[in-house]
């Protein structure tokens, strides 16, 4: 039909393949291979980039809560690297960090069981000092785990149930991708891409469309909207669906925060996800971490009803069960960033910064003592938000988190309990995921253990 070859100057959104797999033994197999390649993020260019099993980006990988999964990694890059399970449960050798890399042209196999709730999550890149340079040139992909819950939200894959990975590149005349850092505020460019293109359309065929949105960018913020300044129904953050949907017009994501959102349609009527100038303040001095974000405004995809629409059923009032933080009796640690340190301390591979006891409470306070942007990312277990400045979180922080924005000259508190696995050796991470900050050291390591557990 005429409509599906888009409007004038725009291009069909990418959806990026579900992987194959197989299964052994009651281990279901993916495979992934990461690999240079070329694509052509903006029309009539041939950019050099990295993906994986893909010239950019890379499938996404799914599976149900309980399944046993693996993942067969080779690497054929000209450098080392590793692949991250960001937002995972899973035990710390096979987290992905700077402490699993996987050399030119060998292969990684980790294995664990999928043991949380349904959840938009995303693996990346985390060698030690190259994660900003590895996830720039293009390695990203999804992993959803599905469960029994989510009735009566979209959930056709690639129809009505659509992935958007968000990031901005900056090219060269030539079309190479521009990684120079001139102005040392990270990797940030003009060009804002959904799904690995530039200027992308997503024709719709049902009167409500679900977004699972990552900022994959590197350095970033983006400040969601709608171009009507109509509403949207938020469903689902980092760790899975909230306990309610929540109506907003605007939903600010830092690097490697999720969204699911759900928008409205109707025939003949297009809408926009665009970005708006965030709220966040700007840094005092020569540009902010982030401050091409904080200035422009961006187009991200264009929603394009088809003349007409098939009629779903409203969003549920009710979406999942979420329970109190658990505060009683808990461990308070504090984390002040600052400069390129965590605690006045750069990352060092072979300092443990703290060891957490398995099932104990803890309460981190998280403070950011600058006036520009940082994020706070914690491996393993998700948290929730207690408080931001010492009041309480939106109704959009109200869910389970991994990632989370500390305001400038600001703090947040998180109510964290690391359950189920533990390592005397394998550390998990915790850091700023702005990946120009912890490649530059705003980055520490932290160890579960059970009670009394020696480490070493």
């Amino acid at each position: 039909m005429p409509e599906e070859h888009g409007p004038a100057g725009y291009r069909r959104l990418p959806i990026p393949p579900l992987a194959e797999s197989r299964t052994e033994n009651g281990v279901r197999w993916f495979t992934l291979e990461a690999r240079p390649g070329s694509a052509s993020i903006v029309p009539g260019t041939s950019t050099p980039t990295w993906g994986y099993s893909q010239d950019l980006l890379g499938p996404t990988l799914r599976a149900r809560t309980g399944e046993t999964v693996g993942v067969r990694v080779r690497n054929r890059l000209p450098e080392t690297t590793s692949v991250h399970w960001h937002g995972m449960h899973l035990p710390a050798r096979f987290d992905g960090g700077p402490h699993q890399p996987i050399a030119p042209d060998a292969i990684w196999e980790p294995s664990w069981v999928i043991a949380q709730p349904a959840a938009t999550l995303w693996y990346h890149p985390h060698p030690h000092g190259s994660t900003q340079v590895h996830a720039y040139r293009g390695l990203a992909g999804l992993f959803l785990v599905d469960d029994e819950t989510g009735a009566g939200l979209p959930h056709e894959y690639g129809i009505d149930d659509l992935p958007v990975i968000v990031q901005d590149k900056k090219l060269n005349p030539d079309g190479t991708l521009d990684e120079r850092d001139d102005a040392g505020t990270g990797l940030l460019g003009p060009t804002v891409t959904a799904n690995g293109i530039a200027g992308a359309y997503a024709p719709v065929a049902t009167d409500r469309v679900r977004l699972r949105i990552l900022n994959g960018s590197t350095m970033r913020v983006y400040n969601l909207g709608l171009d009507d300044d109509g509403e949207f129904e938020m469903v689902a953050s980092d760790g899975g669906l909230l306990a309610a949907p929540v109506r907003l017009r605007r939903l600010p994501l830092t690097p490697g925060e999720r969204a699911e959102i759900v928008v409205r349609m109707q025939a003949g009527r297009p809408r926009t996800l665009r970005s708006f100038p965030t709220p966040l303040p700007a840094r005092k001095g020569r540009g902010p971490s982030a401050g091409a974000a904080r200035s422009e405004e961006f187009e991200i995809l264009l929603l394009n009803p088809r003349p007409q629409l098939r009629t779903g059923t409203a969003t549920p009032s009710k979406l999942a069960v979420i329970p109190p933080p658990v505060t009683a009796a808990a461990v308070a640690r504090t984390f002040e960033l600052d400069g390129n340190t965590i605690n006045g301390l750069p990352m060092d591979m072979d300092r443990m910064d703290l060891t957490a006891t398995v099932d104990v409470p803890e309460i981190w306070t998280v403070t950011n003592t600058h006036n520009r942007v940082h994020n706070f990312h914690v491996h393993d277990n998700h948290f929730q938000v207690l408080d931001v400045n010492g009041s309480p979180p939106p109704p959009e922080l109200a869910g389970w988190k991994d990632t989370v924005a500390v305001p400038p000259s600001g703090s947040v508190r998180l109510a964290v309990v690391f359950r189920d696995y533990t390592d005397s050796q394998n550390p998990y991470m915790f850091h700023c995921h702005l990946m120009r900050h912890e490649d530059d050291g705003m980055m520490g390591q932290f160890l579960v253990v059970g009670p009394g557990q020696r480490t070493g």
